[in-house]
């Protein structure tokens, strides 16, 4: 009968959670609206920060940090300080964000590879380039990521890397504007390691 109870009572409390997060959800959707206009129109610290009126992404991921819209804030965030050149804090934004969107999150993934790549830290940019390939399994972001990881890695001298990212984008992803171009730099590490 206990068992029963408490059965019944954790689902109560998980559906009056989720019910509570889904109306913090709408409410952190309407906060974001102006920063996300903000950030299309490429007005970066107005879209960290807020206008005055509303809020920032900062601020709306600070608010709602527990909702799905809070986690967008976060990317958004990362997104708008690695565009002001401020690497740091857009690393530390990115991985607040934990997406498990096929787009989103090797985009995110990407992007603090993009920042450890500006700050010189060459071996976290590859290590993010390649988390970011292994977390896309679309023609969009698989070859981007995975071109990125090898041409990383040649910086590295990692020719033997290199050749397994570009070779696992010609098999994984044969249909992809990559893929056509890829070849040469199959041959080219190949051509290195003899």
């Amino acid at each position: 009968v206990w068992g029963y109870k408490l059965l019944i009572l954790s689902a109560a409390i998980i559906w009056g959670l989720k019910a509570l997060n889904d109306k913090k959800d709408r409410s952190a959707s309407k906060e974001i609206f102006t920063a996300q206009k903000y950030f299309e129109k490429e007005s970066y610290e107005a879209a960290l920060t807020g206008d005055g009126n509303y809020m920032g992404f900062t601020e709306v991921y600070d608010a709602y940090k527990s909702t799905k819209t809070g986690k967008l804030a976060a990317y958004y965030a990362g997104i708008s300080n690695m565009k002001l050149g401020k690497y740091e804090e857009a690393i530390d934004y990115l991985k607040k964000f934990d997406g498990k969107d096929e787009i989103f999150a090797p985009m995110a993934l990407g992007a603090i590879g993009d920042c450890y790549m500006e700050l010189d830290d060459i071996n976290n940019a590859a290590s993010y380039y390649e988390k970011a390939a292994s977390k896309s399994k679309n023609d969009f972001t698989g070859p981007m990521f995975l071109t990125k990881a090898g041409m990383t890695y040649e910086i590295l001298g990692d020719y033997a890397k290199a050749l397994n990212c570009y070779k696992t984008l010609k098999a994984d992803y044969p249909m992809s504007n990559e893929a056509f171009e890829i070849s040469k730099n199959i041959a080219n590490m190949e051509e290195k390691l003899k």
